[in-house]
């Protein structure tokens, strides 16, 4: 029964702070999966970018990526047990990466991060069943 309240928490926390942002999104669930597709979309954007050596670029890309995972970090319910307090781990290690791939032109930095979220993706979709 935990663990089900846990995802439903984050979520809803996720869509009232998007709410105060003046958007509109169906769902809460829905707002986490478009966060995790944002992650994915511009890591593989920063890869590109290292690939063709466009620092501009690759900055630009990691730092959009950079963004949304400090947003799904601050939107964590540590009231909704131990998921949050993982996640926020893992968060916190997918930044160590993305700022390694940064300065070092890394791609397997970003390749190893891109993979964490895609699980993390499959896994929300599995438990949320917005897909």
């Amino acid at each position: 029964m935990e663990e089900e309240k846990g995802p439903k928490m984050y979520a809803n926390t996720a869509h009232n702070i998007y709410n105060e942002n003046n958007v509109s999104i169906e769902s809460p669930a829905k707002l986490v999966e478009m966060l995790y597709e944002g992650v994915l979309r511009f890591n593989a954007q920063a890869k590109k970018a290292i690939k063709d050596k466009n620092i501009e670029k690759k900055v630009y890309w990691l730092n959009r990526s950079i963004a949304i995972v400090n947003e799904l970090r601050s939107i964590l319910d540590f009231k909704g047990g131990d998921v949050a307090a993982y996640l926020d781990g893992l968060y916190d290690y997918q930044l160590k990466l993305l700022f390694d791939a940064m300065i070092e032109d890394e791609s397997a930095k970003l390749d190893e991060s891109t993979n964490v979220f895609k699980e993390l993706l499959a896994a929300w979709r599995e438990t949320t069943d917005v897909a």
